[in-house]
């Protein structure tokens, strides 16, 4: 609705300073010309917004103004109550914060909003972490987080798979996907991210460094993630198998399924993608007789390989084996 679109136009201007048409109209998705409408309107209504023009302009709230429309509504309290992750909020050494700042949310709201709040919290929970244990060392992250805070310089030691490198970066953000975490930072120009869980030593400098105007963290991490699945190993295959495996097969968590086909009684024909002939071999294995490799020819030979071995160690009568 469009009060609700103006409340937020308000409080997105009041928060984040100056923004321009594009940018607003991106996050509230809806159409420049609709923010530029928005504007008229507000104007008329007697709010001080302004416009600044040139190549770095763009919409801001006049220097005193302050809008008293901060009430929540509840689909925007609920939001907020089911966001929380506990376990990254206490990597960072803030979940004792974000409790006090939603009590004290939760306090100055009528009272028909917090006994929802309360039957959803006893109905609802969120786990963003994963079935197995996580194996990752953090003890650098505090440092981490101190110097993307403060604006300096680390000195950091990484462990490569094959060499640990020493690196002077100028750390811009943190990333947590699931329950790892990695630093965005510039380095001899060039960007760079970072497992945090990798960095041997991490040491601030006392030297502060000058944070891209133009950097956006969330905008990098997208960009960035998008090149990283473009450049994972890929392995095409032709597989038969049985129908009932096929919904196991596409859980598979390096597997992609690209076309399947009907072939005969209850098996069907697949074009499937691995990332490597390893992994590939391995997660046919698994399914036992139900998959039978009709190519490549290489992988053909892996898998009999494989299941030779295996016979061989089965029938032999080494004690060892006993």
């Amino acid at each position: 609705m469009k009060a609700d679109r103006l409340i937020s136009i308000l409080l997105i201007l009041q928060n984040k300073g100056k923004m321009t048409s594009r940018h607003l109209a991106e996050q509230l998705e809806v159409s420049e010309r609709t923010i530029n409408r928005d504007m008229e309107a507000l104007s008329a209504a007697g709010i001080p917004i302004y416009a600044e023009r040139g190549i770095h302009g763009g919409w801001r709230l006049s220097e005193h103004y302050q809008t008293k429309l901060t009430g929540m509504k509840k689909e925007e309290l609920m939001s907020l109550l089911l966001s929380n992750q506990d376990h990254l909020l206490g990597d960072l050494g803030i979940l004792k914060h974000y409790e006090t700042a939603f009590q004290k949310i939760l306090a100055s709201s009528p009272d028909s909003i917090r006994k929802e709040a309360e039957v959803v919290r006893s109905r609802i929970h969120i786990d963003g972490a994963g079935w197995s244990p996580a194996h990752d060392t953090i003890s650098c992250l505090s440092t981490v987080q101190d110097a993307v805070w403060s604006e300096r310089k680390l000195a950091i030691q990484y462990q490569r798979e094959d060499k640990i490198v020493e690196r002077i970066i100028h750390p811009l953000g943190l990333i947590a996907k699931r329950n790892v975490w990695y630093v965005a930072a510039e380095t001899d120009g060039e960007m760079r991210t970072y497992r945090i869980s990798r960095l041997l030593n991490a040491k601030m400098l006392e030297d502060s460094f000058e944070r891209p105007a133009d950097f956006n963290l969330s905008s990098y991490w997208e960009s960035s993630m998008k090149e990283f699945k473009q450049n994972l190993p890929r392995y095409p295959a032709t597989l038969y198998l049985e129908e009932s495996r096929l919904s196991r097969l596409e859980r598979e968590r390096y597997v992609k399924i690209l076309n399947q086909a009907p072939y005969k009684q209850d098996w069907i024909k697949a074009e499937v993608q691995f990332d490597t002939l390893e992994s590939a071999c391995e997660i046919i294995l698994s399914h036992g007789p139900f998959i039978r490799v009709h190519s490549p020819v290489e992988l053909k030979e892996r898998v009999i390989a494989q299941v030779k071995l295996m016979m061989e160690q089965y029938e032999s009568t080494n004690e060892e084996w006993i």
